[in-house]
């Protein structure tokens, strides 16, 4: 059964993620992936490097971001199209203006419409909530899928079947994801510095702050099969159908120019030209010798 993998940060994800995105790229090829999504937590920073790595290696790419609201509800968002592609945009920019430099800061008013084109990926917490399935579903109307991440910890098959029973009660699909940080699973001893470092504390007091296991890597689709039904994995591929867009889509647009009716951006400056040469040297006051050698300049 193929799989793609629609939750995955990359070293962009400061201090959490411990691959660079042209690893991920190039060991979920290696796997026989059928797609990989970069979704860097409020960020796009690092999907122009693994675009350039998916495009020669020819995986296909999907672009989408992480996100956690000031309430504690987490959830990524994956570009459709174009369009979407600048709606996500618009929403890390409007997270990242709204705190200091290095962090972001979301409530639930900034997403009361949704994310226009984008699909949804609810990242349940440890003990999930329907509430907040709920409250997502409202936002993003038949494009929300529950994420359910087999990380094998201890509670993983009761959490497991707390999503099943939500699904049940709320009629949204479940979909197969990773909640990948690493590339491969010799990158955890990383992953663990990089947390430390993030609590400001060492490894042997960080405690169950750490990732229990190296779970969060890129797996072979052998164990996944192992660990998730046919149609979770089935429902990754239909996700990523529906992910089309590329960053080659992406050209630069001159900005248009605001000048008013009937005018060129030429006549325009023209105009506002000749208006202050008139006001800062007016005939009455200025020489002709002064008034002759600006216009030689302006002209």
């Amino acid at each position: 059964m193929p799989y793609a993998e629609l939750h995955c940060i990359s070293n962009f994800t400061f201090l959490r993620g411990a691959s660079h995105p042209e690893e991920l790229v190039l060991r979920a090829q290696e796997l026989g992936y059928a797609a990989l999504a970069i979704t860097d937590e409020c960020s796009l920073a690092g999907v122009v490097r693994a675009h350039v790595e998916a495009k020669q290696s020819k995986l296909p790419l999907i672009i989408g971001s992480e996100f956690r609201l000031d309430d504690g509800l987490r959830f990524v968002l994956l570009a459709t199209n174009r369009a979407s592609y600048g709606n996500l945009s618009a929403l890390i920019t409007r997270g990242r203006r709204n705190a200091v430099k290095g962090s972001y800061r979301l409530t639930r008013a900034d997403l009361a419409d949704g994310v226009t084109g984008c699909l949804a990926l609810w990242l349940p917490g440890r003990s999930p909530d329907v509430d907040e399935a709920r409250w997502l579903s409202a936002r993003f109307p038949g494009t929300l899928w529950i994420a359910a991440e087999r990380l094998l910890d201890a509670d993983d098959a009761v959490r497991c079947q707390k999503l099943i029973a939500i699904a049940d009660v709320t009629g949204l699909p479940l979909v197969a994801t990773g909640d990948v940080h690493m590339h491969e699973r010799e990158r955890r001893a990383l992953q663990d510095t990089l947390t430390a470092i993030r609590l400001k504390t060492s490894v042997a007091q960080a405690g169950y702050a750490l990732h229990p296991n190296g779970e969060r890597h890129l797996r072979p689709l052998e164990t996944l099969q192992r660990l998730y039904p046919a149609a979770w994995l089935a429902e990754t591929l239909a996700i990523a159908a529906r992910c089309r867009f590329s960053l080659e889509e992406l050209r630069y647009e001159y900005p248009e120019e605001i000048v008013p009716p009937g005018e060129t951006p030429t006549s325009y400056l023209r105009r506002l030209t000749e208006e202050g040469f008139a006001r800062c040297f007016p005939v009455a006051t200025t020489s002709e010798a002064a008034r002759a050698k600006v216009r030689k300049l302006i002209e």
